[in-house]
């Protein structure tokens, strides 16, 4: 990558804002002159907002008029690297540029001078008068013993105000402090000895630090409780010798905790985090340090990828195959695949780690585009769950039961020895649907085309398209009858109520991202469980992700064949991964753990290939399928939604469009549409759907750029470009 260049004062450059204007911005530079990448503050009107130098000026306005930079900021400049980074996601997804520098610019103050604040922290002294707010500030200090909160954050993390701070202040219970607003991470500690490895995990170290030179992908394949997180902080470790940074993405803001005491076991210090549960203060200090190179390592979700890393030389990639790091509004992109371009532009290396690779990896590593090294065991004395299940058509329960009677003696015999079970079901809110028994009515968003769930525990219906919610109704909306509305199928909290009257002397906990307040919070419940705080846990595809349990020796998922439902392509390489991850939770270390999946198609070739875990038959069936059909990953999708608040409007441009792909027709690509989107209204807008299918061969953005480019929308209309859609609805 080339250098940057300086431009003096008077030249000509172009800066990019993020305002939506369509083009860069020609001006002068400023006295003293500035860099390539300098983040430079400019005036646009009567304002003054953020840009970055992006290059030379067009010089196609009159030098005269141009007007000057206003001031050069006191932040790292962009490197040329993330710059192109920008500018190629921006050509892959088809996003505006002023979009992509929202993305990397993604921090509060970014334009204000350094300064002095105050935070507050824990205190040394002890309370006398104890409240229920005083308790509640204090619970949130030593919950984060590591962070710095500003008055702001804390009253609002620990719901209280702003006097019960300042009078903890008073009585010495909570420090306050003035200190800069940005500082320096704590150093990382290579150096230190890491763990035991098995002869298994060494030779996959030495595997990952003997690659080739430069760039390089690497698939780290691990049956669950392999220990691929300890075999991956070796390569963290090797790379922080070298003086580089390293992004460690994550898929879920829940796994951070447990992930962070490990970093700190190896290293000495916390790294730095970047995710929605981390303060506007951290968030600000993050991108600053990691700028200036010093913040050594980042714990991140997948907007991390656009940090200003100064010396980027290893990007992991932790459970690769999670639908979370696919974005689904604004820029439409996927950070697994974002990781890889992005280390390819500082020949970095990346390291997708999983137990169930997507099926893009597996097809990548069959092509030798990646390496791959595979760990077969767990490690210690764990082994691998045993898998069977129970064919429900031969269960006779209640139409108000879903835990088979089998299912249900298993339990009890974890509960008699001390061990820990977990029940599964991917579905959130008490029940699905709230059916009225007199008229048929179900009742839906006012918003959305979706059916509205119950959620018990709050005593609402929520839509979960929007977040809409509203108190359960007494009364049909329908026909105005009372007494008649009912919960139909069953999600996680009435599991829970029937686990409960089941199991009535055990300790029964519900792990649903929907019921915790804060990530803080989230984040304490799953310790709670690892230390046995429950007998029996109920949870949603958040248990899945990567958690440790050590009590836990039991799993029964209620309904396996939710995820076969409906015409997603992926339904079954999902439900594959789903089941086999959250199997995985069972035991992982000296007791041997038991994976029951209920069933009513214990036949089917996706629950045949769990239970006997034959995975390469498995994902060999499903590459030759996508391949005869020419579907990704051996073809390419771009999925079209195009919105309005009248239905007629959206239809009728689906239909013109169409109508109308002489462009796509060119490059041989198909069009199928358009119809109403599954999910067809959300928000009080309706939504038509249309995809287009081409070859892998074929560069699909530029032909979609023209096509696109022939129609005028009006005001109310809007139009969404998802170039390798993971979802449809």
């Amino acid at each position: 990558m080339s250098e940057p260049s300086f431009f003096c004062e008077g030249d000509l450059i172009a800066v990019l804002t993020s305002k939506p204007l369509g083009q860069m911005l020609d001006y002068k530079a400023p006295v003293g002159g500035c860099w390539q990448g300098a983040f430079v503050e400019v005036p646009l009107g009567p304002r003054k907002t953020l840009g970055v130098v992006w290059g030379e000026g067009k010089g196609d306005f009159e030098y005269a008029k141009v007007r000057s930079v206003t001031g050069v900021l006191d932040l790292p400049i962009m490197q040329p690297s993330m710059q192109e980074f920008l500018r190629r996601v921006s050509d892959y997804t088809l996003s505006p540029m002023h979009m992509m520098l929202r993305l990397a610019t993604r921090a509060p103050g970014l334009n204000e001078p350094p300064s002095m604040q105050h935070v507050y922290r824990k205190g040394p002294s002890s309370l006398d008068r104890k409240t229920a707010q005083r308790q509640q500030v204090l619970a949130v200090l030593q919950s984060s013993p590591d962070t710095d909160f500003t008055l702001k954050e804390l009253v609002e993390a620990s719901d209280s105000s702003a006097s019960v701070v300042k009078g903890l202040v008073n009585v010495g219970a909570v420090k306050k402090v003035s200190i800069p607003k940005d500082t320096q991470f704590p150093m990382l500690n290579p150096w230190l000895v890491g763990k035991s490895l098995s002869d298994e995990q060494k030779n996959a170290v030495l595997q990952l630090k003997n690659g080739d030179a430069g760039y390089n992908t690497t698939l780290l394949k691990g049956v669950t409780g392999s220990g691929k997180t300890e075999v991956y902080l070796e390569a963290v470790a090797d790379c922080l010798k070298r003086g580089q940074q390293v992004l460690v993405l994550i898929p879920e803001i829940a796994l951070t905790a447990e992930f962070l005491l490990r970093v700190v076991e190896r290293f000495g210090a916390r790294p730095a985090e970047w995710h929605s549960g981390v303060t506007m203060t951290e968030r600000r200090r993050t991108w600053k340090m990691i700028g200036q190179g010093k913040a050594q390592m980042v714990v991140g979700a997948r907007s991390a990828l656009f940090l200003p890393f100064k010396n980027l030389g290893l990007i992991v990639v932790d459970e690769e195959h999670d639908s979370s790091y696919k974005q689904e509004d604004g820029v439409l992109y996927n950070a697994r695949d974002m990781a890889v371009l992005r280390a390819s532009l500082v020949d970095g290396k990346v390291i997708l780690a999983s137990a169930t690779p997507s099926l893009e990896s597996w097809v990548n590593v069959e092509s030798g585009k990646y390496k791959k090294i595979e760990l077969m065991s767990r490690f210690g004395r764990a082994v691998m769950p045993r898998f069977e299940a129970i064919d429900m058509r031969k269960e006779s329960l209640s139409s108000d039961r879903w835990i088979s009677n089998k299912l249900k003696n298993l339990v009890e015999a974890r509960l008699k020895v001390d061990e820990q079970s977990l029940l599964f079901i991917n579905r959130r809110g008490y029940a699905p649907i709230t059916l009225c028994r007199s008229c048929g009515n179900q009742i839906g968003c006012d918003h959305c085309d979706a059916r509205m769930v119950e959620h018990r525990f709050s005593n609402r219906l929520m839509c979960h398209q929007c977040g809409e919610t509203k108190p359960v109704p007494k009364v049909c909306p329908g026909c105005n009858r009372e007494g008649q509305l009912a919960a139909v199928g069953p999600g996680i909290e009435r599991l829970a109520e029937e686990a409960t009257e089941l199991f009535p002397d055990a300790k029964v906990a519900v792990l649903s991202s929907d019921l915790f307040g804060s990530a803080r919070a989230l984040k304490a419940q799953i310790l709670d469980l690892a230390q046995g705080k429950a007998d029996i846990i109920i949870g949603t595809q958040l248990v899945a992700k990567g958690h440790n349990f050590p009590l836990l020796t039991l799993v029964g998922v209620i309904d396996v064949d939710l995820g076969l439902q409906g015409s997603d392509l992926r339904a079954a390489e999902k439900t594959f991964q789903l089941m086999r991850q959250v199997s995985g939770r069972a035991g992982r270390t000296d007791k041997p753990g038991t994976a029951v999946l209920q069933t009513h198609q214990p036949e089917h070739p996706v629950i045949k290939a769990i239970l006997e875990g034959n995975e390469d038959i498995f994902w060999n069936a499903q590459a030759a399928e996508r391949k005869a059909a020419g579907v990704p990953p051996y073809g390419r999708f771009v999925g079209i939604v195009i919105s309005s608040t009248d239905f007629k409007e959206a239809i009728e441009l689906g239909q013109t469009m169409a109508r109308n792909i002489r462009p796509l027709e060119k490059v041989g690509a198909e069009v199928f549409g358009p119809a109403p989107a599954p999910v067809a209204r959300i928000r009080g807008r309706s939504r038509v759907r249309l995809l287009v299918k081409a070859k892998k061969s074929v560069y699909i953005q530029s032909a979609i750029s023209e096509w696109v480019s022939q129609f005028k929308l009006s005001k109310s209309l809007r139009l969404s470009i998802d170039i390798d859609p993971q979802s449809f609805y």
